[in-house]
């Protein structure tokens, strides 16, 4: 398959990005220490409340990308490729890397103290459950694993479905992602209670319906370049104003915060950051080059070992930028960002020129 051009920059752009939201993330911690913020959440000034909300709520739409470019490289799986022919050349692909850095993340910290022997032998034994207590990160797994499962499903309905048809499904899919703000605001709905939580619009839920929208914005949207900047433009700004400003509002310096809630517009299936990845997607559409920087390609080729392995070298950089040189969330977080990700691309080149890499960094 030739490369789409404008999906290397994507992922680039994307996997960087993760690197900026677990960077933020070290400037609302309670603790202060941990790369992955908890359950509960506080900011030490006005200027990490600003910088933490621009940053991080701004980079929300790094894992919808990534689902966004699955979907619209594999959907609809190909008619000649059975259901088992594409799990196995899917999972081939993921799962060994993904597994080999379940146990390095169960395993290496001990060697800086990170961890305990305790900690480490609880999170080797449960790696068939979840992901270790240090790579917070690999939840995104789970969902992409679904996805991948999902396809062959899916694909001779979106193979047959009309424009219209897949509209309905994403309309569907627009009013579920409103359900955060509606149960906030209104409480349990649509068949909720605490004995059930498949609400009517949940099969409509989730990842899925960005799955169907890269089908719809590959296969029916035959914009001009000029209305695909315009709307892509437009839907990019007001994603990302929401999203930041739905922090902001709620992040009060100086107290302690239940982070689901002060969050509550930055989880990846809500409709302000449905609009923020859908613009930028359409954005990058209007990429029209022949081919891409060759450092653009290595990146790309290489973004799923970075971002395997970024939580290993981002604590490192928080030391040096955050507590060492003690810089202001203004200027930490994106040196930490880019510090993170240069280190990361560096090792996985590196290791990309060891015999069988593939097994480790994808």
């Amino acid at each position: 398959m030739n490369r789409v051009v404008f999906l290397d920059y994507v992922r680039v752009f994307a996997c960087f990005l993760v690197m900026v939201v677990h960077a933020s993330e070290n400037f609302y911690g309670v603790s202060g220490a941990s790369d992955i913020a908890g359950p509960q959440s506080y900011l030490a000034s006005e200027s990490d409340r600003l910088w933490v909300s621009l940053y991080d709520g701004f980079s929300r739409m790094s894992v919808p990308l990534f689902m966004i470019i699955s979907a619209f490289l594999l959907v609809p799986k190909s008619e000649e490729q059975t259901s088992w022919q594409f799990y196995r050349r899917r999972f081939t692909r993921i799962l060994p890397p993904f597994i080999v850095f379940m146990v390095l993340y169960s395993t290496l910290p001990l060697l800086w103290g990170q961890i305990d022997s305790e900690t480490s032998l609880k999170d080797l034994s449960r790696l068939l459950l979840n992901f270790p207590t240090l790579a917070g990160h690999l939840w995104f797994m789970y969902p992409l694993i679904s996805l991948y499962l999902f396809i062959p499903i899916i694909s001779p309905w979106i193979s047959k479905a009309s424009a219209k048809e897949e509209r309905f499904f994403i309309l569907l899919f627009l009013i579920s992602t409103c359900m955060p703000y509606l149960n906030r605001w209104f409480g349990e709905l649509w068949g909720q209670c605490f004995w059930n939580e498949f609400h009517m619009l949940w099969y409509f839920s989730g990842y899925l319906g960005y799955l169907v929208l890269a089908h719809y914005i590959r296969f029916h949207i035959k914009w001009e370049r000029s209305k695909r900047f315009g709307i892509g433009l437009l839907l990019m700004l007001v994603g990302a104003v929401w999203t930041i400003a739905s922090f902001y509002v709620q992040a009060v310096p100086g107290k302690v915060l239940v982070t689901p809630e002060i969050e509550i517009g930055w989880a990846m299936c809500t409709i302000n950051c449905v609009l923020l990845t859908a613009g930028t997607f359409l954005l990058f559409t209007c990429i029209k080059r022949p081919k891409a920087p060759r450092i653009i390609v290595e990146m790309s080729k290489l973004s799923y070992g970075v971002y395997l392995m970024h939580l290993l070298w981002l604590g490192f950089w928080v030391d040096v930028f955050k507590v060492t040189l003690e810089l202001p969330s203004v200027s930490a977080i994106p040196c930490i960002s880019i510090a993170t990700f240069v280190s990361c691309f560096i090792t996985a080149k590196i290791v990309s020129y060891l015999p069988g890499s593939k097994w480790i960094i994808g």
